[in-house]
């Protein structure tokens, strides 16, 4: 199922209404599609260079819009989905996720932006958990967009080398990302800095 959806994927990136296709994967990607826009945002890079930090504002753009469906999804129609994320085995990142809102808000939803974990698991449970909106929204914009600007920069100057790199580096590349983060956050939290 995965593999076809993947596919498909892939062959929106080459239709003319692709930015469309982009916005709309993008923004169910945050709330509830398993496949992530970055394999339609690399190809559309690569093929149009110059549209690139276009095509990654309309991810970015889109992305927090789902989100903000994912989040009322957590917030309003949790037992509906609970199911799902129980099937899909998210369970665990879910759990992990919910405890860390509690304790990181904005610095967690910001992390989330950059990792391989499924976005959709984050803005629900940022929606169970009940974080504020401004914190959720100015989290994701910056987790998100600095995840989609960086893949469409890389791609832009790497080009099509780069780009099959990417494809399978991209879970190695999402978790050195929240490492390094994970190490800054915990260094800001020890120096009393924002937190």
């Amino acid at each position: 199922m995965f593999t076809r959806l993947y596919d498909q994927v892939l062959e929106w990136s080459a239709h003319k209404r692709a930015p469309a296709f982009l916005a709309a994967l993008s923004a169910s990607e945050s709330s509830f599609f398993p496949i992530p826009p970055d394999v339609m945002l690399a190809p559309m890079c690569l093929a149009q260079p110059k549209r690139s930090w276009r095509f990654a504002t309309i991810c970015t753009i889109s992305s927090v819009l789902g989100g903000l469906f994912g989040f009322l999804i957590g917030q309003f129609a949790f037992g509906w989905i609970e199911p799902l994320i129980h099937r899909w085995g998210y369970s665990e990142a879910f759990d992990g996720a919910v405890a860390a809102f509690d304790q990181y808000g904005f610095w967690y939803i910001l992390l989330a932006g950059f990792t391989p974990i499924p976005y959709k698991v984050f803005t629900i449970s940022a929606g169970v958990v009940g974080m504020p909106l401004s914190p959720f929204i100015a989290g994701s914009l910056v987790g998100r967009g600095g995840r989609f600007f960086l893949v469409a920069g890389l791609i832009r100057l790497g080009g099509e080398k780069f780009a099959t790199r990417l494809r399978r580096y991209v879970d190695l590349i999402g978790w050195l990302t929240l490492l390094i983060a994970v190490i800054v956050l915990a260094v800001i939290s020890q120096t009393g800095g924002p937190g």
